[in-house]
């Protein structure tokens, strides 16, 4: 396996304004990405290039560093893109778009991933049980943003 793609989206009872505030407020990843434990590191401000690190930690596998760059923001479209590579120097790589748009009575949030793996043990090992997991992960993610929203938009 040397690549994964992956889309999923959810409609949200609230604004799109909202719902993108809140996907690209790299501090609150942890309140609502189910596999992300905490942030390690954060950037002043974000802007194109601005780099985070999280420490991932999925359900039952054991947890890692993820450093992401910040390839795309566009306030006005709801668009927001960066790059994922792990801590440990691996060269494989994953690339997420996110896009909110207007939709009966609220948002439509979606996410595109995109996954390529550079690796003997990321392809062979690594890469088929990320599959699954992201198959997951990113609904129950989505599900948790949604809840998360609607929790803290006022009405």
């Amino acid at each position: 396996m040397d690549e994964i793609h992956g889309r999923a989206s959810l409609q949200v009872d609230a604004t799109p304004q909202a719902v993108f505030d809140l996907i690209t407020d790299v501090g609150r990843l942890p309140e609502w990405n189910v596999a992300i434990e905490t942030v390690l590191e954060r950037p002043p401000a974000l802007a194109e290039g601005a780099e985070w690190t999280v420490k991932m930690h999925p359900p039952r596998t054991p947890s890692w560093t993820s450093i992401s760059r910040l390839e795309e923001l566009d306030r006005c479209r709801f668009r927001f893109a960066y790059e994922t590579r792990n801590g440990d120097g691996n060269p494989s790589r994953a690339k997420w778009a996110w896009e909110v748009t207007g939709a009966p009575g609220g948002a439509e949030v979606t996410v595109r991933w995109d996954v390529y793996l550079k690796t003997v043990d990321r392809k062979f090992f690594g890469g088929p049980l990320r599959k699954r997991q992201l198959a997951r992960e990113v609904p129950n993610s989505l599900a948790a943003m949604a809840e998360a929203v609607t929790a803290t938009e006022p009405r």
